[in-house]
């Protein structure tokens, strides 16, 4: 059983070998719009698994991730070959592809902080003139009575 730490370091270095093949030595028009995120490799040391994400072509178009699945899927023999030949380790690990869905979670909370923030300060507003419903003092005094 390899340590964390040796594990994150290899992660770190298979995150960079596949981003650097898939920009220059994979000759695929499908992924050229494919970011590399994040690598994790799991405690044994054989199973990668590289998180990635698409850019569309332009602001108005749409990624296409199903294509970039489809690319990165027939290549995943010639980058595990290419990160054996520049890891260096015994064992290559088998490297398996997933979507990062972070971008848009985290855009998507972004968006819900924002219209937070929009109705606090819209009852802040309302606040400004608001007055206490009833008497100043709701409490019953002695010389009420």
């Amino acid at each position: 059983m390899a340590d964390n730490a040796r594990a994150a370091r290899m992660a770190k270095r298979i995150q960079t070998i596949v981003a650097s093949a898939i920009e220059r030595e994979v000759k695929d028009r499908r992924l050229e719009l494919v970011t590399v995120t994040d690598t994790r490799v799991t405690g044994d040391l054989h199973d990668a698994k590289v998180f990635y994400t698409v850019r569309g072509r332009s602001l108005d178009e749409a990624p296409d991730y199903d294509a970039a699945a489809e690319a990165l899927h027939r290549a995943r023999g010639q980058l595990r070959k290419i990160v054996g030949d520049q890891l260096g380790v015994r064992f290559t690990p088998t490297l398996s592809f997933e979507v990062d869905t972070v971008p848009e979670a985290s855009a998507h909370m972004e968006g819900l902080l924002a219209r937070a923030r929009a109705r606090d300060a819209e009852l802040a507003k309302l606040k400004e003139n608001a007055k206490p419903a009833g008497d100043p003092n709701p409490y019953k005094t002695e010389g009420d009575q």
